[in-house]
C-alpha cells in the first residue's frame, strides 16, 4: 500500500517536474547530473519561500523607513510652527508692550495737565477768597465813612447855625472827596472780583473736558491692557504645561534662573508711581502684572535653552530601542538609528563633562546641564567637542556610529537627572507640544 502511494506521488511529480539532465562538459569526458521530480520540487519551493521573505522584509523595512520618515518631517513642521508662533506672539508682545509704554505716557501728560489746571484753579479760588475778604473790609470801610459823613454832617449843620455857611462847605466838600475816593475803589475790587470769577469758570470748563479726555483714555488703556493680559495667558499657559510634561516644577525653575539673571533695568522694570500716601494706581498694577507675565515667558525661554527638550537626531531615523527593561535589563536610554556619519546635536545648552572612549558605551560625549541634569551621546564615529566646552541647544557635537558594544550604527541618548536615568522621551515629547 504504501508503495503505491509513493508511485502515486512520484507519478503526479512526474507530470509536474519530469526528470531532467545537467550535463557538465570538460576537455576529456561529459558528465551529468540528474534531477529528480523530487528534487525540482525542494528547489522550487526554496526558491519560493527565499522570494516571499525577501519581499516581506523589504515591505517591513519600507514601512518602517516610510514611518519615520513621516515623524521627523511632521516633527520639523510642528518645530517650524512654533518658532512662526513664538516670533509672532514676540512681535505682538514688543508691540502691545510699546503701546501700553506710550499710553502710559499720554496718561502722565494727561494727570500733568490735570494737576496743573487744578493747581491754577486753586490759586484763583485762594485769589478770589482774599478780594472777597478784602472787598469785605473795604466794604465795612465805606460804611464807617459814611457813617462818619452823616455825624460830619450833622455837625456840619450844627455849626453852620452857629459860624455860618463858609466853614459847613469846607468841611462837606472835603467829606464828599473821601466818600468818592473810597467808592473809586470800591468799584476797581468789584471789577478785579468778577474778572477772577470768569477766570475760574473757565477754570472749570476745562478741567470737566480733560476730565472726559481722561475717561476716554482710561477706557483705551483697560483695553490695552485686556488685549496684552490674553496674550500673555495664551504665552505662558503651553510653557508650563511643557515643563511640567517633563516633571519639573515651573516655579522652583523661574527662582533658579531669576536667581542668575538678577540684573535689572531696562524696559522691563516694574513701574513706579507716588500714591502720596493712598491706594496703588490700578492701572500701575495691571502694567506690573504684565511685565511680570512677559519676564516669566522670558526666564522660560532661558529655562528651555537649559532643558534637554530638543532631540539630538535632525536628519532621517528609526527608533530601535525604547526606555525601559531590554532582554532582562534596564535599557537607560532611547536609540536612534540611521548611517554612519549623521550629525549629533546638543539637546540643551551645557559644558562637556566627557569626550572619549567608555567601554560598552564606545566613543562617548557627556554634557552637563542646568537643573541637574545630563545627557549621554554614546556610539559615536566622532567626536567634535572637548571637556569643559560650552555648547548650545542644537550645536553639533558629533557623528552618529558603532563603537563600543553596539550590533548596528544609531545613537544611544540617555537623560539622567540627579545621577538617575529617565525616559528622554518624557522631555523630548513635552518640547514637542511647543517648539
Amino acid at each position: 500500500m504504501r508503495s503505491r502511494l509513493t508511485q502515486t506521488i512520484h507519478a503526479f511529480l512526474e507530470r509536474r517536474f519530469p526528470e531532467r539532465r545537467l550535463f557538465l562538459r570538460s576537455d576529456t569526458e561529459t558528465r551529468f547530473i540528474r534531477l529528480k521530480p523530487e528534487t525540482q520540487l525542494v528547489a522550487w519551493t526554496g526558491s519560493i519561500v527565499v522570494v516571499a521573505w525577501t519581499i516581506i522584509a523589504t515591505a517591513i523595512l519600507l514601512m518602517d523607513s516610510i514611518g519615520a520618515g513621516n515623524f521627523r518631517a511632521q516633527a520639523q513642521r510642528d518645530q517650524m510652527t512654533y518658532e512662526q508662533r513664538l516670533n509672532a506672539l514676540s512681535s505682538e508682545r514688543d508691540a502691545r508692550a510699546l503701546e501700553a509704554l506710550a499710553a502710559q505716557e499720554r496718561f502722565n501728560s494727561a494727570l500733568q495737565q490735570i494737576s496743573i489746571m487744578q493747581s491754577e484753579l486753586l490759586a484763583t479760588e485762594e485769589k478770589r477768597r482774599e478780594l472777597e475778604t478784602g472787598l469785605e473790609v473795604v466794604q465795612a470801610t465805606l460804611r464807617e465813612t459814611m457813617r462818619a459823613r452823616e455825624e460830619a454832617r450833622e455837625q456840619v449843620a450844627a455849626l453852620s447855625a452857629e459860624t455860618g455857611e463858609d466853614t459847613g462847605a469846607a468841611i462837606t466838600d472835603e467829606a464828599a472827596g473821601t466818600v468818592n475816593l473810597l467808592a473809586d475803589a470800591l468799584a476797581e475790587t468789584a471789577a478785579e472780583r468778577d474778572m477772577i470769577a470768569a477766570d475760574a469758570e473757565f477754570a472749570i470748563e476745562h478741567a470737566q473736558e480733560m476730565e472726559l479726555e481722561l475717561r476716554l483714555l482710561q477706557e483705551r488703556n483697560d483695553q490695552i491692557f485686556r488685549q496684552l493680559e490674553e496674550a500673555m495667558l495664551v504665552s505662558v499657559e503651553p510653557l508650563d504645561e511643557m515643563f511640567r510634561a517633563a516633571g519639573m516644577n515651573p516655579d522652583n525653575l523661574i527662582n533658579q534662573v531669576r536667581r542668575g539673571y538678577s540684573g535689572t533695568g531696562g524696559p522691563l522694570t516694574p513701574l513706579q508711581f507716588s500714591t502720596r500716601g493712598g491706594e496703588p494706581d490700578p492701572d500701575a498694577l495691571r502694567a506690573n502684572a504684565i511685565l511680570s507675565a512677559m519676564d516669566r515667558i522670558n526666564l522660560y525661554r532661558i529655562a528651555a535653552e537649559k532643558a534637554p527638550f530638543s532631540i539630538p537626531v535632525k536628519s532621517n531615523f528609526r527608533y530601535t530601542s525604547g526606555f525601559g527593561p531590554r532582554w532582562g535589563r534596564m535599557h537607560n536610554g532611547t536609540d536612534f538609528a540611521g548611517p554612519i556619519g549623521t550629525p549629533i546635536y546638543a539637546t540643551a545648552d551645557g559644558v562637556v563633562t566627557h569626550s572619549g572612549w567608555a567601554s560598552g558605551y564606545g566613543r562617548l560625549i557627556k554634557i552637563r546641564h542646568d537643573f541637574g541634569i545630563e545627557t549621554r551621546y554614546a556610539h559615536l564615529n566622532s567626536m567634535d567637542v572637548q571637556v569643559g566646552q560650552r555648547v548650545s541647544r542644537g550645536e553639533r557635537i558629533g557623528a552618529m556610529g558603532n563603537s563600543g558594544r553596539s550590533t548596528g550604527p544609531h545613537l544611544h541618548y540617555e537623560v539622567r537627572v540627579g545621577g538617575n536615568p529617565v525616559n528622554p522621551m518624557i522631555y523630548i515629547r513635552a518640547g514637542q507640544n511647543v517648539f
